[in-house]
């Protein structure tokens, strides 16, 4: 892998590595030996002894998912944020606000998911009854666009958000 830091692709691409890396930053945060976290991954039920724990810093030894949640779970990390770039995990609010905006994307993916299906539904039903179609499209409309006019008062580029 190159050298350069800001070779985002690379960096996020590499999560054993980053795991790695991970471990040691955290173990020296917090002024552990390896033989703590060794015996705390063993109190947690994940099984290492501390020279496995220098190897895997070290880059001599791998490390697989079962570890890498140990670690995470000891550290106190999400697995996601445990294998993700050192350099941003370093940097823990970071971390947040982009789990943050990842859990809104998620979310609105379900929703427009969840919209897009309740359509489907109206459209099968509609197709069966034609004489309130045109009625049921009007309703549809005027429900959105006071929702939309609701979204924008909250939302819109005077809110203070």
């Amino acid at each position: 892998m190159p050298d350069d830091e800001d070779t985002s692709a690379g960096v996020i691409l590499s999560g054993e590595e980053n795991a790695a890396v991970r471990v040691k930053l955290e173990r020296e945060k917090r002024g552990w030996s390896t033989t703590t976290v060794s015996d705390l991954l063993n109190e947690a039920g994940f099984d290492m002894n501390p020279s496995a724990v220098w190897r895997i810093e070290n880059r001599k030894r791998r490390i697989n998912l079962d570890e890498a949640i140990g670690f995470a779970e000891i550290f106190g990390v999400p697995l996601t944020n445990f294998v993700g770039p050192p350099r941003l995990a370093t940097m823990g609010r970071a971390m947040e606000l982009i789990d943050g905006v990842v859990a809104a994307y998620r979310a609105s993916h379900r929703a427009n998911h969840e919209a897009r299906e309740a359509r489907d539904r109206l459209d099968a039903y509609l197709a069966d009854h034609p004489e309130i179609r045109e009625e049921a499209d009007v309703m549809v409309s005027n429900a959105i666009a006071t929702e939309m006019t609701k979204i924008n008062e909250e939302y819109g580029p005077d809110s203070e958000t």
